[in-house]
């Protein structure tokens, strides 16, 4: 069987790479995408790894980003320092012709501690010289900056400042500010340190000042040589970056990939062990065992690419843990799988309902949501869907209601085509009826067997047709329910009988399906006792109680017509009276009908113990006696575990070929577990309670396909009823008019409520129906999904985010 049918067959691995070819070989297997990679250091912390890197580009841009600011602060500097000196020029003329001015100034400020201060004549006398510290400052620290200057250094300073009249930019904020320039006339090295410690708290940019004129011009000519360099060096290096950027993103999709595929490469490389010689990578990968030889065809070119002398291999190896499950999908597979995936993984090899969900789901769904008219809504959308379906637009949508709706445009698909199909079964399209082959049922006829009359249809609101007359039922409807019954008066009755039995006899197929699947899981795993101690009693069961309740509807449909539909008996009550062993004499199916009953349901109960003792008697009798029976063939390995209670008993069963060495098996054998019959009874027991009672409550839960359909329909038609019919019926003059906003409220609440919110709405009950009725007969998804590495997943998760 394929692989869509059931999951393909896996082995477990060994590369041996090169140290040399390493890399490169497991950039060979993401490209393919082939092999599941295991981590052979699971108590290695991340930064214990070797393969952690720092990425060199991330240094060197950040070093290229440090030197432009390192530039632009030395250009706002010097710039800085220019205005500083063309403003304390101005302080220094002032200072000058008015010397005597100063020292009046200094004598008028005492000091706090009350000490006579001494005048310019006394300070030369000691030596003290006079000095100058200038800078900028910022404007909402001036005040308190000259405060701490009087207090501190007690009025042995003179500080002049001014605003400048542009504005410059803050290097550590980048906002422009209109700087304080200011200058700190001083005495004394004392004071002068005092000073340089206040600047310093006030975070001021101080410069150096020149003692003389001559020396200021020379200084002012430097730096307007220097800031013209600088500026020229800025706009330069601006204009490069510029270009250097604009090609820089031409290719940046290509980069952020190979990071990614290099930082994916060095993550793979940190789940390898080192040999003793720590000159060769050891991986263990689980890999299809069809792709093996793909896989050794990535290696040896992975090998070739690097010049290694010594190439890599591969190497089955022997085990005794559970392989990943892969199941091969497309596009138009990959929503149903979903749906499968959604219950639980497929345990390995076990049978994939995948490929009958393909047509069961779509189909319960529309038997829940006939109508043609809303089937070829859905229909047309899923299609432009699928049409568009390589449009970047509608696959990069950062909408999760639109990606999930896009995600299951296959599923919406054929959700609609099956759709239009039970729409034509049931002829109902907007809650109306299409009459394509004409109507099998007669009315003129009637009228000419003088059954009614003038008067009948004078006083009669409403009139039967009579099928038994001559001419009255030509013959049923070529395809799907007449369209007649839209105008009788009893068209819900004759649907609900319809609908429901169809219901049981779908759900009852489709159950049954479910328990038939369960035989090849049975055959695969080489358990047999299971199809005669298991499926055959679960078979019977529902065979012998609900296999005879479709049997009795078609039955009753084929003996009964028209002309003694009048004597035909209620299935339900022959069907309740089965179980309590009475029948009414007067109204019988089929002759013989009690005995075939009671021997219906002998067999039922009696295969009732069959499930329940068979099983774990057989394991009993396998543990003590027959350890003989089916004795495995030499060279098995143990590959897939099943239940507890068969672990120690069925292990033979449960081997597929490989090699496996005498410690091996050693190895096997002391991790056995031991035997517990009572563990294995009360799991049967559970699970015998469970299939029977289920049989039951399954089966009531198809007829949800009945009260959905019905409620959809019924639905359908009170909005036709309640907004477009009548928008059609206004007989004024602004009916037309009134038409098209009728017609659009109808669109609206048609898409609103009847296509997506019970589309919903059955798709959840049809969800449920193959989760709980369908799948649980044969499927356990207890298994784990193979995820490989692989390069093309990375690519698909950046283009998401692009």
């Amino acid at each position: 069987m394929g692989s869509m049918f059931r999951g393909e067959e896996m082995c477990l691995a060994q590369l041996f790479l090169q140290a040399a070819s390493a890399y490169d070989c497991v950039s060979e297997l993401g490209e393919a995408g082939l092999v599941e990679f295991r981590d052979l250091n699971p108590n290695v912390t991340t930064f214990q790894r070797k393969f952690e890197q720092l990425q060199q580009l991330e240094a060197e841009l950040k070093e290229v980003t440090k030197n432009k600011e390192t530039l632009k602060r030395n250009y706002l500097e010097l710039t800085e320092y220019s205005h500083m000196l063309r403003v304390t020029q101005n302080f220094v003329k002032r200072a000058s012709e008015l010397d005597l001015a100063s020292q009046t100034q200094f004598e008028e400020f005492p000091s706090l501690d009350k000490e006579p201060l001494m005048d310019y004549t006394n300070m030369q006398r000691l030596g003290a010289k006079l000095g100058f510290i200038a800078g900028i400052i910022h404007p909402w620290k001036i005040g308190p900056f000259e405060r701490m200057l009087w207090r501190v250094c007690k009025g042995y300073t003179i500080l002049t400042y001014q605003e400048l009249d542009v504005a410059l930019e803050d290097p550590e904020c980048g906002d422009d500010v209109k700087w304080v320039v200011f200058l700190v006339s001083y005495w004394g090295e004392q004071i002068g340190q005092k000073v340089k410690k206040i600047c310093d708290c006030y975070h001021c940019h101080v410069y150096p000042y020149p003692n003389t004129n001559q020396e200021r011009n020379d200084i002012v000519a430097g730096l307007n040589t220097r800031i013209q360099d600088l500026h020229t060096v800025l706009y330069r290096t601006e204009e490069y970056l510029q270009q250097v950027l604009c090609k820089a993103s031409e290719s940046i999709h290509t980069w952020l990939v190979q990071v990614k595929k290099m930082k994916a490469i060095y993550h793979i490389l940190n789940l390898c062990s080192f040999d003793v010689t720590n000159k060769c990578l050891i991986a263990e990968v689980w890999c299809p065992l069809a792709d093996l030889a793909k896989v050794r065809q990535a290696l040896e070119e992975g090998s070739r690419k690097s010049s290694a002398t010594v190439p890599s291999f591969v190497n089955r190896i022997p085990t005794t843990d559970t392989p990943p499950s892969l199941l091969r999908t497309n596009k138009f597979t990959s929503g149903f799988q979903n749906i499968v995936d959604a219950y639980g993984v497929g345990s390995y090899r076990e049978v994939n309902p995948g490929p009958y969900t393909i047509v069961t789901f779509p189909f319960l769904f529309a038997v829940m949501f006939g109508d043609f008219g809303h089937g070829l809504i859905m229909s047309v959308f899923a299609l432009w869907m699928v049409l568009s379906e390589n449009n970047p637009k509608l696959k990069r949508t950062r909408n999760e209601i639109w990606n999930t709706f896009f995600d299951g445009r296959y599923i919406i698909l054929m959700m609609g085509i099956f759709s239009l199909y039970t729409g034509l079964i049931y002829n109902d399209c907007f809650s109306k009826s299409l009459n394509i082959f004409g109507s099998g049922w007669s009315v003129k006829s009637m009228y000419n067997n003088n059954i009614w009359k003038d008067d009948d249809l004078r006083y009669n609101q409403y009139l039967t047709l009579d099928p038994n007359v001559t001419g009255v039922f030509k013959g049923p409807y070529p395809f799907g329910i007449d369209p007649i019954w839209n105008l009788a008066s009893n068209r819900l009755s004759f649907l609900n009988s319809f609908k429901m039995k169809m219901s049981v006899i779908l759900g009852i197929i489709h159950m049954t399906f479910g328990v038939i699947l369960g035989v090849f899981n049975h055959l695969h795993f080489k358990k047999k006792f299971n199809i005669y101690l298991v499926f055959i009693p679960e078979l019977l069961f529902m065979m012998c109680l609900f296999g005879y309740l479709v049997f009795m509807i078609i039955y009753k449909w084929l003996a009964y017509s028209a002309a003694n539909s009048d004597l035909a008996p209620s299935i339900l009550i022959h069907f309740i009276n089965m179980f309590v062993m009475q029948q009414n004499q007067d109204a019988k199916l089929y002759p013989g009908q009690t005995g075939c009953q009671m021997f219906l349901v002998v067999i039922a109960v009696l295969s009732i113990p069959v499930l329940l003792f068979g099983k774990p008697g057989y394991l009993y009798w396998k543990h003590h006696g027959g350890r003989n029976f089916g004795m495995y063939r030499k060279g098995y390995t143990l590959v897939r575990r099943g239940s507890e209670e068969e672990m120690s008993l069925l292990r033979a069963h449960e081997m597929e070929q490989g090699e496996m060495d005498s410690n091996h098996s050693s190895q096997t054998n002391g991790a056995e577990q031991e035997f517990n019959f009572g563990d294995i009874f009360m799991h049967q027991a559970i699970h015998t309670i469970e299939y029977c009672l289920g049989c039951v409550s399954n089966t009531a839960s198809y007829l949800r396909l009945w009260a959905l359909s019905l409620a959809h329909a019924q639905l359908s038609e009170v909005l036709w009823g309640m907004v477009l019919h009548v928008g059609l019926h206004m007989d004024s003059d602004y009916g037309s008019l009134l038409l098209f906003p009728a017609f659009a409220f109808f669109a609206v609440l048609t898409v609103a409520i009847l296509l997506v919110m019970e589309g919903l709405s059955a798709f959840l009950h049809a969800l449920r129906l193959h989760w709980v009725e369908f799948q649980n007969k044969f499927y356990t998804g207890s298994g784990y999904k193979f995820s490989p590495f692989s390069f093309e997943l990375l690519t698909q998760n950046i283009n998401d985010f692009a």
